[in-house]
This record gives structure tokens, sequence and C-alpha cells, in this order.
């Protein structure tokens, strides 16, 4: 493989990829999709919907299996090091077979809570193989929350800080009133204090899946966690991004 590109497409809908993107894409020899296990066949499926609605020529694509990796762990840092190497090799032993220009599809913009270019610079730096990559940005989830909800994401003059669940439970910066929260597999909102906080949540953004809840924190919070369980329960995955604002 002699160049390799990193495509953001965006966060489920077609439309949302760029002519960047579909430019980029229609370079590609060879597409890597990344599949993770039956349940999630629905995100494997929008890439190829994606390819069939953008693509113009010939094109292959290989299929990757992600290494399992523990999602509750004691040493969090650690675990995802050792995942992010056994990913490297994985992809390492799949780019090595192929010629000419490969692509991944990255879904959102490759820059935010993304692994993929962690994965192909570690791939590299194991000095087996060598290629050139390029980045192409899309449209993520972030940006698509904003959209639907038509709202800005932050107050005039002001930050918004964007993080994590997992960091979220730490609670927000001295200063910040206003952030956008992804991989939030605990509902975390619901710990944050207060009677006048208000939230913009957004599940399956992009998709025909989509939906959208939003108003005062403490009157939506229950039903934010109630649709977003019989949401998982039905598809067996879940996507979701939300701002808070305090």
């Amino acid at each position: 493989m002699r160049e390799l590109l990193v495509i953001g497409i965006g966060a489920g809908d077609p439309d949302q990829v760029t002519i960047q993107a579909v430019k980029a894409m229609n370079r590609a020899d060879v597409f890597f999709v990344i599949g993770k296990g039956d349940e999630k066949q629905d995100l494997v499926d929008l890439r190829m919907g994606i390819l069939d609605e953008h693509m113009r020529g010939t094109y292959r694509v290989v299929d990757i299996t992600d290494p399992p990796r523990d999602r509750t762990p004691s040493d969090y840092q650690g675990v995802v090091d050792d995942w992010h190497d056994r990913r490297a090799a994985v992809f390492e032993a799949e780019f090595a077979a192929v010629d000419g220009v490969g692509a991944i599809l990255v879904w959102g913009d490759p820059s935010l809570y993304d692994s993929t270019l962690r994965i192909v610079e570690r791939v590299l730096a194991r000095g087996v193989v060598d290629f050139d990559y390029s980045v192409i940005p899309g449209v993520t989830s972030v940006q698509s929350l904003a959209a639907q909800h038509r709202i800005v994401l932050n107050r005039i003059g002001r930050p918004v800080h964007i993080t994590t669940g997992r960091r979220l439970r730490e609670g927000l910066p001295d200063g910040v009133d206003d952030a956008v929260v992804m991989l939030d597999a605990d509902c975390t909102f619901t710990q944050v204090p207060g009677e006048d906080a208000e939230i913009w949540w957004g599940a399956y953004l992009g998709t025909e899946d989509e939906v959208l809840i939003s108003g005062n924190l403490r009157q939506v919070e229950d039903e934010i966690v109630r649709v977003r369980a019989e949401l998982r329960e039905r598809k067996g995955w879940i996507m979701d991004t939300y701002l808070i604002r305090r």
C-alpha cells in the first residue's frame, strides 16, 4: 500500500459527506471496514451505504475484526494502550497485503474521540510497512447535534468544553458552563447538580433512527435515561451526544 486515506464521513447521513471526502473515496482501491460484532452490524451497513451512494468506480472492501477490550477497566489508560497495540498489529497485516491506495472511513471527524490516527502512527512506528497518509475532515456528531437542535454551542464570548461521561463525573472546570459530552454510557448528566441546568441530547445523529430530546435537565433527565435504555435494547448499541448548560 503506497497511500492511506483517513476519511471523515460525518455522523451517518450520506449527504453530510463532503465533496473533498467523495473525491478522496473515489481515489481508493481498497476500503478497510472495521467491524465490532453482530450487534453493531448497522455501523458497517451505514458505511457500505455511503460507498454505494458516492463511489463511481470499482473498489474492494477488506473486513477487519476489531480486537475486544475491557469496557469497565480499573486501569483505563493501560487497557486502551494494550488495545491500540493489538489493533496496530491487525492493521499492519491488512495494510501489507494491499497494493495501491487504501482508505478508512471514520465516523464524524478523525480528530475527535477516534483512535484511527493513533493506530496509523503505531503501525508506521513498528517499521514493517511504510506509506504516506492523508486526513480528510468530516462533520462531527457535535456539529450535527447543534444543527438538529438549532443551537449555538457557546454563549457570546464564552468557552465550550468537550469531554466524556467518564470525566464529567469529576465535574466541569471552573469557568466552564457549557459542555458537550460524548461516550457517556452511564447517563452522567443525572449527576450534574442544579435546578436550572439545560440539556440538548441526540442519539443516532444523522441517521433515520435519530432521536432528539431537550429541555430543563431535571425535567427531562428521566425521559432521556428511559429512552436511551429502550433504544439500546432494541438496536444492541447506541451512539449519543449532548450539550449540557448550567
